[in-house]
């Protein structure tokens, strides 16, 4: 599941991803996913790469946001 995720090599700084908070289940629904731009790459971690936002929430990426 994670593997489907993307990486931390696949993501910058300033781009916008879906992410599932810390104490969320990564297999959480889109509907539960919060919105948000890279302030920092953390790594890669089982979960999948883990990320804060420039909002300060901090969690493992779902997906990127392209063209929304």
């Amino acid at each position: 599941m994670a593997g489907e995720r993307p990486s931390a090599d696949d993501l910058t700084q300033g781009v916008t991803v879906r992410i599932v908070q810390e104490e969320q289940s990564v297999a959480s629904s889109d509907d539960q996913a919060v919105l948000g731009e890279v302030r920092e790459i953390i790594g890669d971690e089982p979960e999948g790469a883990k990320v804060d936002l420039k909002s300060g929430v901090v969690g493992h990426v779902q997906s990127i946001v392209t063209g929304e």
